[in-house]
């Protein structure tokens, strides 16, 4: 799904470092809200981003906690904000859903896409619209992991 050239981009939360664990805040026992994210350098001809939120610990398989597209190029994303389009997650809402896991500790990637288009889906697409659409049009991506248990 990569494209050949795929710039690295770094993410990260001033909430939580890489690998540690999400504060309660920002899962299903606080007050369910995304953490804010900051986003490094973008390739130059990035015109959007895409957000996906998802737990691959999950008893049923990649769970999908949130989805945007169309997001700005921007360098953060607000706590508590939606700056781009929604799509369903798995918890079958166009929300971030925190993590939520109903035994152990789980992983929760954060993946930001840069891609060199805007995708024409409808709010409330689902993940699978969303990798459709953006496949060949990746240059650059990266990501942020914590982990979670309650």
């Amino acid at each position: 799904m990569e494209t050949n050239v795929c710039q690295t981009v770094e993410v990260s939360s001033p909430s939580f470092q890489a690998g540690e664990e999400i504060p309660q805040k920002f899962t299903c026992d606080g007050e369910d809200i995304n953490p804010a994210l900051e986003i490094g350098d973008l390739p130059d001809n990035t015109l959007s981003l895409v957000l996906i939120v998802s737990d691959p610990d999950a008893p049923s398989g990649n769970w999908t906690h949130w989805l945007m597209w169309n997001i700005p190029p921007l360098h953060t994303i607000e706590e508590d904000s939606a700056p781009g389009t929604v799509g369903t997650n798995d918890f079958g809402n166009t929300q971030y859903g925190g993590p939520c896991p109903p035994i152990g500790t789980h992983r929760y990637f954060f993946r930001v896409y840069a891609l060199d288009t805007t995708l024409t889906l409808k709010e409330g697409s689902r993940v699978e619209d969303v990798y459709q659409q953006m496949e060949n049009h990746i240059v650059g991506a990266g990501q942020l992991m914590g982990v979670y248990s309650h």
